[in-house]
């Protein structure tokens, strides 16, 4: 039988290429989405990929205690389990602080940080019953470091890796690790709306003197998926080239 994942925010960016990549490995995978046009498009690539793999969408805002809910009932009602959980989703709504809204300050917690919480939360619940779950969140190197105009997005980033650290001592007795990964600079839609010119001032600090790639980090996530990575847990591992 297949093992399970659920990928958050799976339609674009990171997200897809971490679907992408858990399909390659055979496993079944449940991807939350936004847009229904986007994710009948990753339905069909996955297929594409291995003909013996399930696709369940799941259409959710993970900001929302009732999405959530309702995307974990689909999965226990379909599947009865979950193996592997990635928090992806996320949103970027940066300014410098006097500028910022507590809209846009909001919005950002309540997608990075409070969904992820809720994402833990109800993950936990299924992967306790089979004393086996990986839980791998996606941070940020700003969660890290910090970062002028994103106020909101590094500190939801550095909640995450919080979570992370905390959660993995929580239920660690019961096989399930939980662990996060930090990218710099990846070449996604995310940076894409960055200025030229703050792109290549940040090119220039880092060591291997190029941006990484959505498949650096979907890489990690598998490997972390793994039984490779046992006994990784608690963890927030930086993919940034040097950078930090």
């Amino acid at each position: 039988m297949n093992k399970k994942v659920l990928i958050t925010g799976a339609t674009r960016g990171i997200g897809k290429e971490i679907a992408l990549n858990f399909a390659k490995e055979g496993y079944d995978i449940a991807i939350n989405f936004r847009n229904i046009e986007s994710a009948n498009i990753l339905e069909q690539e996955l297929l594409e990929i291995n003909k013996d793999i399930e696709v369940l969408k799941l259409y959710g805002d993970i900001s929302k205690y009732e999405d959530c809910e309702k995307i974990f009932k689909e999965i226990k009602e379909k599947w009865n389990c979950l193996d592997v959980l990635v928090n992806n989703a996320g949103v970027r709504k940066d300014n410098l602080v006097l500028r910022m809204s507590e809209e846009d300050f909001r919005d950002v917690i309540d997608v990075n940080l409070v969904g992820v919480f809720f994402c833990m939360k109800f993950a936990t619940k299924l992967m306790l019953k089979n004393k086996f779950g990986r839980i791998i969140s996606i941070s940020s190197v700003v969660g890290v470091s910090g970062n002028k105009g994103q106020i909101n997005y590094a500190a939801s980033k550095a909640g995450v890796i919080a979570m992370t650290k905390s959660l993995a001592q929580e239920i660690g007795r019961k096989n399930i690790t939980v662990n996060a990964i930090s990218p710099g600079f990846i070449e996604s839609d995310m940076t894409e709306t960055l200025e030229e010119d703050y792109k290549d001032e940040m090119l220039k600090e880092i060591p291997l003197s190029r941006f990484g790639s959505t498949k650096d980090i979907a890489d990690m996530a598998v490997f972390l998926a793994s039984e490779k990575a046992s006994y990784i847990t608690g963890q927030n591992i930086i993919i940034d080239g040097g950078l930090l």
